[in-house]
C-alpha cells in the first residue's frame, strides 16, 4: 500500500475513502480514526489514506476530479460575498494615497 494523502478528521477520510471505492478502488486508512478523545487539528488528527501501489495514479486523478467538482459547484453569491467590494478597495486606496501624501508632505 502507498499513501495517496492525508486528511485531518476521521469524518473526511471516511468521506475520500468512500469516494474512492465508490470508484473501485481499494483503501485502507491509518491514523487517528478512532479515539476516544477526538481531536480535530494538528497532527494529531491526521488520518494517512492509503491505496494500492499500482492505482495511485488513477486515484490521484480520482482526487483532481473531485477538487475540480468542489470548485465548479460552489455557488457564485457565495463567491461574491467573499470577496473584497469595489468601493471598499477604493476607500482603502484613498487611505493609502492619504498616508502617503502626508507622509511626503512632513518629509518635504
Amino acid at each position: 500500500m502507498t499513501r495517496l494523502t492525508s486528511v485531518h478528521g476521521s469524518f473526511a477520510a471516511h468521506v475520500l475513502a468512500a469516494r474512492l471505492v465508490s470508484e473501485g478502488f481499494d483503501v485502507e486508512l491509518r491514523g487517528a480514526l478512532c479515539n476516544p478523545y477526538p481531536v480535530t487539528i494538528g497532527d494529531l488528527a491526521r488520518v494517512d489514506v492509503f491505496v494500492p501501489a499500482d492505482q495511485v495514479s488513477d486515484a490521484s486523478y480520482v482526487l483532481l476530479v473531485n477538487e475540480v467538482d468542489v470548485t465548479l459547484d460552489e455557488d457564485e453569491d457565495e463567491m461574491r460575498r467573499s470577496r473584497v467590494k469595489p468601493v471598499a478597495r477604493v476607500v482603502a486606496g484613498g487611505l493609502i494615497a492619504t498616508a502617503l501624501l502626508s507622509l511626503l508632505g512632513s518629509v518635504v
